[in-house]
């Protein structure tokens, strides 16, 4: 009991999302498959070592993202698993990356002329003269799966405003013949989500996030296009194979690719 205590003082997301997040987690994992009757409400207060109320609480948000079902007299079953499931593989190269988003459907939520420049780390660049700020809401499916904040060097904006305004500003700026881009910097990390983000996703407050922070560094060294996106954890994997560069290995060595064409023709 202590032990679970002193886990929910390491966060400030309350205790019923707490539990939440983990019964949705076994739903999602399988642990507690479709059709099947969940640990009674005793079980889980013990469990968890929360009050009832708390449980009731979890239980009501699952059963509104239709995950559960309770059923008077019988229990509470697993009704659903969560929608969106690790579909979007986020990708490790730019051409892919491009190729991904080309025809996400957005919408603008905010747009802000001059303003304040972006928080850049080091060696992202130098920051512009001036950015507007874009704030969208992706869709796949009609319902959103990520929120991007994007500030775009206002010089690359102004030049057509309207189609940066109702289009994704990345495949328009690759398509500029005179923007070279040097470098496009990527860093994932998990997070929770903010109000502004958790209502433009329709989850709750202090959900783990899945984070991009993508900056392009053109040919003078600006930092032309700098994008905080949060993903929906549930629709997020990044999948890759980690030998397709170097190749099969056997042995702490590299296996020749001749060696292996041979071997194969041979059987």
């Amino acid at each position: 009991m202590k032990k679970l205590a002193s886990i929910y003082d390491r966060s400030r997301v309350p205790l019923y999302l707490q539990v939440a997040s983990v019964m949705r987690q076994r739903i999602e994992t399988g642990h507690w498959t479709e059709g099947e009757k969940i640990s009674t409400l005793e079980e889980l207060e013990e469990e968890f070592a929360v009050a009832r109320v708390t449980i009731r609480q979890a239980i009501e948000l699952l059963r509104n993202e239709g995950l559960l079902d309770a059923q008077q007299g019988r229990g509470t079953f697993v009704s659903g698993k969560p929608k969106n499931n690790k579909w979007l593989n986020l990708a490790n190269d730019f051409d892919s990356m491009l190729g991904s988003i080309k025809n996400n459907v957005l919408k603008r939520v905010h747009i802000e002329e001059d303003a304040a420049a972006p928080e850049l780390r080091k060696g992202e660049g130098e920051p512009a003269d001036a950015y507007v700020f874009l704030r969208s809401v992706q869709y796949n499916g009609g319902e959103p799966f990520s929120v991007v904040n994007l500030h775009l060097d206002k010089n690359i904006f102004l030049r057509d405003d309207k189609r940066f305004v109702r289009s994704a500003a990345l495949p328009e700026i690759v398509e500029m013949e005179d923007v070279v881009i040097v470098h496009a910097y990527q860093a994932l990390t998990i997070g929770v989500a903010d109000p502004e983000t958790a209502d433009l996703l329709k989850i709750g407050l202090g959900e783990p996030t899945a984070d991009c922070h993508l900056v392009l560094v053109d040919d003078n060294g600006i930092a032309i296009y700098v994008a905080d996106i949060h993903y929906l954890k549930d629709c997020f994997a990044m999948r890759t194979d980690l030998l397709s560069k170097t190749g099969p290995r056997r042995g702490g060595k590299a296996v020749p690719q001749n060696s292996l064409r041979s071997r194969s023709g041979s059987s």
